[in-house]
């Protein structure tokens, strides 16, 4: 009788903590990114620009970007008119990360090669919390900005 109660008790109090653990560790970050597109370049060098949507509880952070298309691919913010590299962004919780024209953006430099017109370039997107996300940026024309339209 002594084992069972024994053994109860550890069951119940086991099944206790793994819930109070699920309680207490929230949904954490929840990343969708929309509206990518990455304008035609004229040089060797381009912007990326997309929207990184959290509809978790809890903020994150985009740390880095990588691609084929450069080996030296950074993250600008752009303030004053000026634009400079930062280590992140942040990315709200219940909120989002624009990275559009004129604003902060997604910078390649040296490409490998002139994505054209109607092609894609693949990135892919580097959180602190949350998975990394491939994403395909669709090639629009060199002036396209859907801000404007």
């Amino acid at each position: 009788m002594n084992r069972r109660r024994t053994a109860l008790a550890g069951v119940l109090a086991l099944t206790t903590g793994l819930g109070l653990a699920g309680c207490s560790s929230g949904s954490g970050p929840e990343l969708e990114v929309t509206g990518a597109y990455l304008p035609q370049p004229v040089s060797d060098m381009a912007a990326g620009f997309l929207t990184v949507r959290n509809s978790g509880d809890t903020g994150d952070r985009l740390t880095s970007v990588t691609s084929p298309l450069s080996d030296d691919v950074t993250i600008h913010e752009t303030k004053d008119q000026k634009m400079r590299e930062v280590p992140s962004f942040e990315v709200p919780a219940n909120g989002e990360l624009d990275l559009e024209r004129g604003g902060n953006h997604i910078m390649f430099m040296k490409l490998k090669k002139q994505p054209k017109q109607g092609e894609k370039v693949s990135v892919e997107l580097h959180f602190e919390k949350a998975d990394a996300i491939t994403v395909d940026l669709p090639v629009k024309e060199t002036t396209h900005n859907p801000k404007k339209q």
